[in-house]
């Protein structure tokens, strides 16, 4: 596959920032984004909302990190460093999105933002309350560039279960409903397809992502991989259908290099990279 641009060396690379939380097993959330980021050579920068304790079997527990320091992360960074584009993950409560929105409004930013509205492991374990859904289509979806919810998350934030192509458009324009610019409704697990149909909406027009259906249990991260490298195309100046392109090969590639870990589910892998030569 074709890959993003690299900055040469001692260049500083586009920057991006992940406001998500932290997996104690290294597979998901924020150190899922960043070895996203890093094998892209895009910098992240990182905003933490909790501290989960977990592992390939699930997640046990998690801590919140209190919602003005979430945000004062944010702004501690973007002033100083810069960022291209920005990408949410597991935000655990109503008033850590709250507090996001706000930050994201104080600071006048408008860089595209991918918001991927985690709401359970892929264990089924809670990771946002019930309470916050109506933070995240309130407060927080109106300001995204790109949704990219699971099925499950779509039935909870629209109430429509996605089990074929027809429910999928409806799915999508329930979410596009809610104030995003683009939803993408992913089709990783939709029971009815051979493949892995995602599709995209803008309002207008839907725009179909077919990719291969990869056979394996060591899938953990996927979702936010995805959200990640879309997030670093746009961060590029990508379109957003060319970004959701390039993030599906990036996600499908990742799957197939997913490797065991641990007694559950390993992750995906971006670690394939390495073995190929930069562009």
């Amino acid at each position: 596959m074709d890959f993003l641009p690299l900055a040469p060396p001692r260049a500083t690379p586009v920057r991006i920032l992940t406001v998500a939380g932290s997996d104690s097993g290294g597979g998901a959330g924020i150190q899922a984004d960043m070895r996203t980021c890093a094998l892209l050579g895009v910098h992240a920068c990182v905003a933490v909302t909790a501290v989960t304790v977990q592992n390939t079997m699930g997640v046990k527990h998690f801590h919140e990190v209190p919602a003005d320091t979430v945000a004062a992360q944010i702004a501690a960074v973007v002033p100083d460093i810069g960022i291209q584009a920005a990408k949410t993950g597991m935000l655990a409560s109503a008033q850590i999105i709250t507090a996001v929105a706000e930050a994201w409004r104080d600071l006048g930013l408008t860089v595209p933002l991918v918001v991927d509205p985690v709401s359970a492991s892929m264990h089924g374990d809670a990771l946002l309350a019930t309470s916050a859904l109506d933070a995240l289509r309130d407060s927080l979806f109106p300001l995204a560039t790109l949704v990219t919810p699971n099925l499950h998350e779509v039935r909870l934030l629209v109430g429509i279960d996605v089990v074929d192509a027809e429910s999928q458009r409806a799915a999508a324009r329930a979410l596009h409903a809610l104030g995003p610019q683009w939803a993408l409704v992913k089709g990783g697990h939709l029971p009815s397809a051979e493949h892995s149909p995602d599709l995209l909406y803008d309002g207008k027009d839907f725009l179909e992502f077919p990719g291969p259906r990869v056979a394996t249990g060591d899938d953990h991260g996927a979702g936010d991989t995805l959200a990640a490298a879309s997030a670093a195309a746009l961060a590029h100046g990508f379109s957003v259908p060319d970004a959701v392109a390039f993030a599906k090969r990036w996600v499908t590639e990742c799957l197939r290099a997913a490797y065991p870990l641990g007694h559950g589910h390993g992750p995906v892998s971006p670690l394939f990279r390495l073995g190929l030569a930069a562009p």
